[in-house]
């Protein structure tokens, strides 16, 4: 047992540098864990609690030799291309143990006991400033999450209040009436609203999972894409006749998906979203933009021709009411680690406000809201400590330049599979390599190979994918999102594996 008397420093030390020393001692070239070493750490796990405790020595021991060999590579492999995983930057991982250490919990804004919440509000008007959404003044609401689907809940929250709220007003009854005070249903019957939507194209998973949560409904999410061939692209058109539905009492929120799940692709450009705030604007409707990963192309940089698609399909994202953004994914902070923007401070705290509760009221004259009434936690890890070391360790242009490599990566992998003999390059071989962001999506061209690609290419050992779907058959996606990549090393990799799997 843990004698609380004892000086936990020199045991704290000695099970770091051990774990540092396990760390380094792995092999990185792969991504997963031997087969072995699963059987092996399973096999280790009690099927009970023990009566008598292990102790802390003999406990760091195992977890070093029975569990941390069974993990994944997933930070630590710049060739884990499953999922958005991102890695860790040497800078967050330290900044993560002070987190632990000092274990503060950031619910309150409470200036004269600690700077925790000073530290986040900075964190993220710097996350803003580096996204180019103006300045942070313009997104007061603003605040940590536990990742997209937590800043996806957040955003319909906000909208469903919001849009809900302004036929409220428009019938002049709006006075005392909230979502956040009545319920969604009370609040809709006072509104004449017989229905709150969702439009979006190529919606994540976790936006659906959002409706859900918050009343709207899995059926309350509505597709419009432009087309067949790009179903990523939001078709305005179809918007502003969902928009005009407002007579018939349906209340609207947009949803632009920045980027696309499995393409990467964008939902609008530069001259589409000036368009969307305007139809917004004359609606009610509310506009939120799921940017996990894909609103980190803004930081690319601006003095090249390079990235001009990717900097014109991600114009105008500052227009949005609110803004989903992952920082585990390109930031590469750890786990778990999301960002909610919004623009309008007194929605937030209608929807997340916690009444009644006089022990957790911060100074009425404090600039910075305590985080428990913009947000879903009360109970909140200090998440922006990894997020701010990463900015002010990296600045602007050394997270431009993380991103770039893996922009190049992807492009490079891209360029193979579609002058490839063996492969399709998806969505279409006709694509611009411009359009290309950190994902590629394709599939082989021997459907009977195509069946098992997936398992092919990660029983190489050399790199991770995941397997998905599209347009009903099987499909790669390989998503570049760790700051460890080097763009000739792993594209050579890459290239060698790809080459293989095709003729084994």
């Amino acid at each position: 047992m843990s004698n609380p008397s004892a000086d936990p420093t020199p045991f704290l030390q000695t099970s770091y540098h051990l774990l540092r020393r396990a760390v380094s001692a792995r092999d990185t070239s792969t991504p997963l864990p031997p087969t072995s070493a699963l059987h092996a750490g399973r096999s280790s796990l009690p099927s009970a609690l023990p009566e008598i405790g292990r102790g802390q020595e003999d406990t760091i021991h195992h977890i070093l030799t029975d569990i941390v060999p069974a993990l994944n590579n997933a930070s630590l492999s710049p060739r884990f291309f499953g999922f958005v995983t991102g890695g860790v930057l040497p800078v967050s991982e330290a900044a993560d143990n002070v987190v632990s250490a000092l274990d503060q919990n950031v619910q309150v804004h409470l200036p004269h006991d600690t700077i925790c919440t000073d530290v986040e509000d900075a964190a993220l008007r710097l996350v803003v400033d580096l996204l180019g959404l103006g300045g942070a003044g313009e997104w007061p609401g603003r605040t940590f999450t536990t990742g997209a689907t937590g800043s996806n809940v957040l955003g319909l929250t906000c909208g469903r209040e919001a849009v809900v709220g302004a036929r409220l007003e428009g019938k002049g009854t709006g006075k005392g009436i909230t979502v956040a005070k009545v319920g969604l249903l009370d609040a809709c019957l006072a509104a004449g609203v017989g229905r709150v939507q969702v439009l979006t194209s190529a919606g994540h998973s976790s936006l659906v999972k959002a409706a859900s949560i918050v009343g709207i409904g899995h059926d309350g999410v509505r597709e419009l894409p432009l087309s067949e061939e790009e179903p990523w692209r939001l078709d305005l058109d179809a918007v502003e006749r969902e928009l005009k539905r407002s007579e018939e009492g349906v209340a609207s929120i947009i949803s632009v998906s920045a980027g696309e799940v499995n393409t990467g692709r964008f939902a609008t450009n530069a001259l589409d979203m000036p368009k969307l705030r305007s139809l917004a604007d004359k609606y009610g409707a509310w506009i939120h933009v799921d940017g996990a990963f894909g609103i980190f192309a803004r930081v690319l940089p601006q003095d090249t021709d390079e990235f001009l698609t990717l900097r014109a399909q991600t114009a105008g994202l500052e227009l949005a009411d609110s803004i989903t953004v992952d920082g585990h994914k390109i930031l590469n902070v750890p786990y778990d680690n999301g960002i909610f923007l919004c623009r309008h401070p007194t929605i937030n705290a209608q929807a997340f406000s916690n009444p009644n509760a006089a022990y957790l009221a911060t100074d009425k004259a404090a600039t910075i809201q305590s985080p428990l009434n913009i947000g879903l936690e009360n109970s909140r890890r200090f998440r922006a400590l990894p997020v701010y070391a990463a900015l002010v360790s990296e600045g602007r242009t050394g997270i431009a330049q993380m991103v770039v490599r893996m922009a190049g990566l992807a492009r490079r992998v891209a360029e193979f599979v579609r002058d490839s003999p063996d492969y399709d390059w998806l969505p279409d071989e006709s694509a611009s390599l411009e359009s290309t962001f950190i994902i590629v999506l394709f599939r082989a061209k021997d459907r009977a190979v195509n069946e098992e690609l997936v398992k092919r290419i990660n029983a190489s050992g050399r790199m991770y994918v995941s397997g998905t779907a599209w347009k009903g058959e099987k499909a790669v996606r390989l998503a570049v999102s760790n700051w460890r990549v080097d763009v000739e090393r792993d594209f050579a990799e890459v290239k060698s594996v790809l080459e293989s799997v095709v003729k084994s």
